[in-house]
């Protein structure tokens, strides 16, 4: 019988498979669809301190083999998702989920790093440093090792569950990031967040999204993500949460060979409300015709 399940900084999930922030709101909607206590875990919405509308419309634009987003970090801050929607999705997901936190000052990661804390049914905490840094200029806190590494260690000092910082693809070298983070203090690394990209409309001839630029996600990154999580995985001796295009079983096995200890599915959630289920279904089968046991094998 294929063995699915993989460990996540003590957190034992019955398999790698873990709806991607922003693609899953927080679950509710999908639970009519099929029971999601079948998934690893899920990441919630990116939460910031304060209630954010997000972008102007429009802000989605589709691409080949992809899509591009601007929706802007939308979702009603820390103090209502820890009051309301915590309690909600404690009733029915019954395992942890891990919470994915944005600011756009190191202060404002902390606050909510120490709001997440109180959460029972939190078990990771996934810290998206590809905000602007506000007291910054504006420059994304994942572009600068430096940066990088303030957040991270500002956000340990505080943190009572483990840490995974989300990398920005849109830097010279990755690995230079994602070792500042590990000796920061990181417990984990997750990548890659989307690619910068935009379309034009050739009637107006303007760019189609309100912000003119949004993240490509999809699987026309697939291949960059796989790159990535590989030179990642070798570079590091944390484990590292891969995304980036995934979409089949097969996926899920190619990321986790390039050395990824657990795979999140993002844009094709919003394709196919039920491509988890369908992966996690699929990956018995995926394993065996590529004579995998455990998946915990292909771990490096």
């Amino acid at each position: 019988m294929a063995d699915l399940k993989v460990n996540l900084c003590g957190l034992e999930l019955d398999n790698p498979v873990i709806p991607a922030s922003g693609t899953f709101g927080y679950g509710n909607e999908f639970r009519f669809y099929y029971d999601i206590n079948i998934l690893g875990s899920f990441v919630f919405k990116g939460t910031t301190k304060d209630a954010r509308f997000g972008n102007m419309t429009p802000r989605i634009a589709e691409t080949p083999s992809g899509m591009l987003n601007a929706v802007g970090l939308q979702n009603p801050g820390i103090d209502a998702v820890v009051k309301t929607e915590l309690p909600k999705i404690e009733k029915f997901f019954k395992k942890k989920v891990i919470a994915n936190i944005s600011g756009f000052s190191v202060d404002e990661f902390v606050y909510c790093t120490e709001k997440i804390n109180s959460c029972d049914n939190v078990g990771i905490i996934e810290i998206n440093i590809s905000c602007p840094n506000v007291h910054g200029g504006g420059i994304s806190f994942g572009v600068s090792p430096e940066s990088a590494a303030e957040v991270t260690k500002a956000v340990k000092a505080v943190a009572k569950k483990p840490v995974f910082i989300k990398l920005s693809p849109n830097v010279t070298d990755i690995t230079e990031i994602a070792l500042a983070c590990e000796v920061a203090g990181a417990d984990g690394l997750s990548l890659i967040n989307t690619l910068i990209g935009m379309r034009f409309n050739l009637r107006t001839r303007k760019p189609i999204l309100a912000n003119n630029t949004g993240g490509l996600s999809g699987p026309a990154v697939f291949p960059v993500a796989l790159r990535m999580v590989w030179q990642v995985a070798n570079a590091v001796k944390i484990p590292v949460m891969g995304m980036g295009g995934v979409s089949t079983a097969e996926d899920v096995i190619e990321m986790m060979i390039a050395g990824a200890s657990a795979v999140q599915v993002g844009a094709a959630n919003l394709v196919n409300p039920y491509v988890c289920k369908e992966i996690i279904e699929a990956l018995p089968e995926a394993m065996a015709k590529y004579r995998i046991n455990s998946l915990s094998e292909l771990k490096k």
